[in-house]
């Protein structure tokens, strides 16, 4: 019965700090914790709500890294409206996170690097359809864009991989463990 009562209170737990990372997420996704920029002719934003997906993922495991994403990605979602696929990329994004950290024992760095070489062809494949299907560019104009945006995405995640290997570490030494 014990074991039953803790494993409960544990879920409650996990569930409860995914929750908070997802807001942190969606947080960090907004101004003024967003940078502004221009490549050529495209206009972006450099963000870095993945931080607590990859905290999230890493510390409490690849389904609290999926459900982190979901939801950490819906205001990007509603804001970023020729691309309705952010949601499920960031949750893809968190569940592979967890997935190599907790079964491959990788580092945090190493683990959401990884999870980045699993989300990269889901953004590949999904804003390239969503761009020539729906006639919004040609082929070769679809092309440039999803690349800008795939190496954009690359920064982000480089940058938010090494800012998680930092954090987690003082996060697990305040006593945050499941």
């Amino acid at each position: 019965m014990k074991n039953q009562e803790t494993l409960k209170k544990n879920k409650t737990k996990i569930i409860a700090f995914a929750a908070m990372m997802a807001a942190l997420s969606n947080i960090l996704s907004m101004p003024p914790f967003i940078i502004p920029i221009t490549i050529v002719s495209f206009q972006s934003e450099i963000h870095f709500t993945q931080i607590p997906i990859f905290i999230a993922s890493i510390l409490a495991g690849s389904w609290a890294g999926l459900l982190t994403g979901a939801v950490g990605g819906l205001y990007m979602s509603l804001v970023v409206p020729f691309i309705p696929f952010i949601v499920g990329g960031l949750a893809l994004l968190g569940f592979s996170a967890g997935l190599f950290a907790k079964r491959l024992k990788l580092r945090p760095f190493f683990s959401s690097i990884l999870a980045w070489c699993v989300q990269a062809p889901y953004v590949f494949v999904t804003d390239y359809i969503w761009f020539t299907s729906f006639k919004l560019m040609p082929p070769a104009g679809a092309m440039a864009t999803v690349l800008t945006i795939l190496a954009k995405l690359t920064v982000e995640i480089i940058v938010a991989a090494a800012l998680t290997e930092i954090v987690v570490p003082f996060i697990k030494r305040a006593g945050l463990t499941f």
